[in-house]
């Protein structure tokens, strides 16, 4: 120790017990029903990059990892000729205990001129609009700062709730801005809230989110003809 150095060398021993979770290698534990202590924040992923709903999703497993009850709500992604009707997503959904999932988008994608119809891409997206609001409100009656049955249906309550692209929803004119917010003024305090898409940065959240994380893209294999390929994409 130099002079005015008030600092002690610690050993390789006290280091490690100084670190996050004392040192001790991690591990996996069987699933048991658990609540987080520390929920609660709304978080944006938004850019033209490949990775948003990628996120999301691990940040589902990982929350669903620690027993917590998770829901994925779909937008605007109801198929399209680039790739196959069952995702391997959904398959590892159904595999681990507390996460679920919902599609409620319409074939296609609004606006390509692929043979959708624009009408019905509407009625999907305010359906599912109407159904973030649903899943909210029993949010909200739920105690979720206790364990939840990682076997009931979202209905019952969930800890971490994705809206998958329903920020390219907004984009596409299918949803207002003011419902994003009014979504986001409805949820409970421990409810965390994950919300994806969108090429546009989204202002309208500065003040409303908590985290907003651009993903942008450097360079894409779209973009030299490779489609969506099945393990990456879907």
């Amino acid at each position: 120790m130099t002079d005015g150095d008030d600092t002690t060398a610690q050993t390789p021993a006290e280091t490690r017990r100084s670190t996050p979770g004392g040192g001790v290698r991690p591990s996996a534990t069987d699933v048991e029903p658990s609540a987080p202590e520390e929920f609660g924040l709304v978080q944006a992923w938004w850019g033209d990059g490949k990775g948003k709903t990628t996120a999301a999703l691990g940040m589902a497993f990982r929350a669903a990892g620690h027993g917590y009850r998770v829901h994925l709500l779909q937008f605007m992604k109801g198929g399209a000729d680039s790739v196959e009707s069952v995702r391997g997503e959904y398959n590892a959904i159904a595999a681990v205990p507390g996460i679920s999932y919902e599609n409620t988008g319409h074939y296609g994608w609004h606006g390509l001129l692929d043979g959708s119809d624009e009408d019905e891409h509407l009625a999907k997206a305010r359906g599912a609009l109407a159904r973030a609001d649903a899943l909210i409100e029993a949010a909200g009656d739920a105690d979720l700062t206790q364990p939840l049955d990682l076997d009931d249906e979202p209905e019952a309550g969930v800890h971490l709730l994705v809206l998958d692209e329903i920020l390219y929803a907004v984009d596409k004119g299918l949803l207002d801005e003011s419902d994003v917010l009014d979504l986001i003024d409805a949820k409970p305090e421990n409810l965390e809230l994950v919300l994806t898409g969108s090429h546009t940065h989204p202002e309208y959240l500065r003040d409303a989110a908590d985290l907003v994380t651009e993903v942008r893209k450097v360079k894409h294999p779209f973009d030299a003809g490779i489609r969506a390929r099945k393990g990456t994409e879907y």
